[in-house]
């Protein structure tokens, strides 16, 4: 089953971090944000990915054309231009298309433009911006229980803020744990390539317009996530991202 990642944005709340490069390759770790979401499908047996870029695309192209060499030891003949690698222990294997999906198209769009590479089988999709610890092997049940065209991972954003708890003009209460907030689609989904039909072309958000029609005709549904997902929309949230990873255990990190 291919994994579509989309990775066209320029991310532009991330400031100076995403003028040098597309959003997906903003670095947690050491490592793009698209690295962590490969790893998390990979733990899960996913390893056929399909990126739509747009936003400088060739940095991300060059990433990957380009990994299997910077992961290892290498001997070079200067003179020649012979390149042994020493070591073999790079630990993941990925096949990746990267597609190009256009500038400015939206991220529906995108989706529809990679309609003639995905064919006419099940597909998961997720935005190149978030991390989460959620189960795909049990979303994709939930997918295959429903018999829908479409499913949605719900979360509970984590709040920006922290909560006051007043009486009067008094804060008897100050509080970080999270607010009690409504579901939210934080990306990981599957799909039937039926989901095409809903995108009208290029300027078509992939929310909320087909997901409305999704869901109105009863082709939408939800699995709920309790579980940690992050996205990485401004440099507070790189900077908290950057803070668990550097904890040593990552709440994402389900890999080895």
């Amino acid at each position: 089953m291919k994994v579509v990642i989309l990775a066209g944005g320029a991310g532009n709340r991330l400031a100076d971090q995403s003028e040098a490069g597309p959003k997906p390759m903003v670095e947690i770790g050491g490592h793009p944000i698209l690295w962590h979401i490969m790893r998390h499908y990979v733990h899960y047996g996913f390893n056929e990915f399909v990126v739509a870029v747009g936003y400088k695309g060739d940095q991300i192209r060059r990433y990957l054309m380009d990994y299997y060499t910077s992961q290892r030891d290498v001997r070079i003949n200067v003179g020649s231009g012979a390149v042994d690698f020493l070591t073999d222990d790079v630990p993941m294997e990925w096949v990746v298309d990267v597609i190009n999906t256009g500038l400015g198209t939206e991220t529906g769009g995108r989706v529809l433009r990679l309609a003639p590479f995905l064919g006419d089988e099940t597909f998961m999709l997720t935005f190149g911006d978030g991390v989460s610890d959620v189960d795909l092997n049990a979303l994709l049940a939930c997918h295959r229980a429903n018999g829908r065209l479409a499913t949605v991972t719900a979360v509970h954003p984590p709040p920006r803020f922290g909560e006051l708890h007043l009486d009067r003009d008094e804060v008897v209460e100050f509080s970080e744990k999270p607010m009690e907030s409504g579901w939210v689609n934080g990306g990981y989904m599957v799909m039937e390539p039926g989901v095409f039909e809903y995108i009208d072309g290029d300027e078509t958000p992939l929310s909320p317009e087909p997901m409305r029609r999704l869901a109105k005709d009863g082709q939408l549904t939800a699995y709920s996530h309790k579980g940690f997902w992050q996205g990485v929309d401004t440099l507070r949230d790189k900077a908290l991202l950057e803070q668990l990873w550097a904890g040593g255990s990552p709440p994402w990190r389900v890999w080895k």
